[in-house]
């Protein structure tokens, strides 16, 4: 008899637990935060897929990735040789490095005037 007394009240104590839980969102919700994208520790936009990039002195054109710095609206590529989404070479078998290739600037700062 003294089993199933001690079942009983850790069930409640469980069941009171559990409600407490799920009622707190509602009686005190975390409050919102907006972040913004000058305190990311990284603000960069990637396009989606791959671009023909072509140097800005025309002397090359190749496959890479477009990015773009949200904070100051410089345009990077990243040659990747390939139309794959990441830099790879077909004959040799250890990671590549893209280094960027400038592309051009977004003046964003003409957006407001």
């Amino acid at each position: 008899m003294q089993t199933n007394r001690c079942t009983y009240l850790l069930l409640l104590v469980i069941a009171i637990a559990l409600v407490a839980i799920a009622v707190r969102p509602y009686t005190t919700p975390h409050p919102v935060q907006a972040q913004s994208l000058a305190n990311a520790p990284y603000p960069y936009y990637f396009e989606p897929g791959t671009q023909m990039l072509r140097d800005p002195d025309g002397s090359r054109q190749l496959y890479g990735r477009v990015v773009v710095d949200m904070r100051t609206g410089k345009v990077w590529g990243f040659p990747t040789n390939t139309p794959d989404t990441y830099p790879m070479n077909p004959v040799d078998n250890k990671p590549q490095v893209s280094h960027p290739l400038y592309l051009g600037r977004f003046a964003f700062e003409d957006i407001n005037q």
